[in-house]
């Protein structure tokens, strides 16, 4: 089992750095295989060894090696994210196709979070991905079908009531990726992820205007907060639905 989960992080560090790529790419319409990796101050193309998720950065101190600039320590932060995001999966999952689509489902959760940290959008590309490997997550492993109906129209349905009722105050993205939760989540594990996005939503955005971080104008985007109330709910949905109900009510 340790072996296992030390290969699951592995992975989920190369896959991180792929995700790096995206975060970057897609935003601006370009291409996420070509033209090869290249420093974003000198334009040198990144040879092998500046390219090995979170060594590079640590080794070469977080600078270009052949320009000597800093760059931000948010690449291996989104590696070493995704790794330990992974290695939570396979404590849940056993090794197989399920497990395989959840990786699947937690990297287009990173993109979709620091994407609108960047520029308040969440993409369409994304959630397609997201949506067809749902699909294939419920075919494959939950077959819970009428679940996720009622989750995508649960979820998807309430962001839309909310969407109309704040005016555009909730983002049309959040509605479209609450729609594609739904899917991977039911309804009962859905209603967790809303419930957790609201509140910690709530509370950040809170601390973020008293500390003037946020201006009462300034744009504070709630798809991170589902995106974290969705990886919740997956892994842990029916532990919390249990103390919950045990302890609550």
């Amino acid at each position: 089992m340790p072996l296992l989960l030390i290969s699951y992080f592995i992975i989920g560090l190369v896959v991180g750095s792929f995700l790096n790529v995206c975060i970057y790419r897609i935003p601006e319409g370009r291409s996420i295989i070509s033209p090869p990796s290249s420093c974003g101050t000198c334009g040198h193309v990144l040879g092998p060894l500046d390219m090995i998720p979170v060594l590079s950065y640590i080794f070469l101190g977080g600078k270009c090696r052949y320009f000597g600039t800093a760059y931000s320590p948010r690449y291996a932060l989104v590696e070493l994210l995704t790794g330990c995001l992974f290695v939570l999966c396979g404590l849940q999952y056993l090794p197989g196709i399920a497990l395989f689509l959840v990786f699947a489902f937690v990297a287009s959760l990173v993109v979709i979070t620091f994407v609108d940290f960047d520029h308040q959008i969440i993409l369409d590309q994304v959630l397609i991905f997201m949506l067809v490997c749902g699909i294939g997550y419920v075919a494959i492993y939950s077959k819970d079908y009428w679940g996720a109906l009622y989750g995508m129209l649960i979820s998807g349905g309430l962001m839309l009531l909310i969407y109309f009722v704040s005016r555009g105050g909730m983002g049309e993205g959040d509605v479209k990726l609450s729609f594609v939760l739904g899917v991977w989540l039911g309804w009962k594990a859905v209603l967790v992820c809303l419930l957790l996005a609201f509140v910690m939503g709530g509370v950040i955005g809170t601390l973020l205007l008293a500390t003037g971080i946020k201006g009462r104008k300034d744009p504070i985007p709630f798809g991170p907060y589902l995106c974290l109330g969705a990886y919740i709910a997956l892994l842990y949905s029916p532990y919390i639905i249990f103390y919950y109900w045990h302890f609550f009510i």
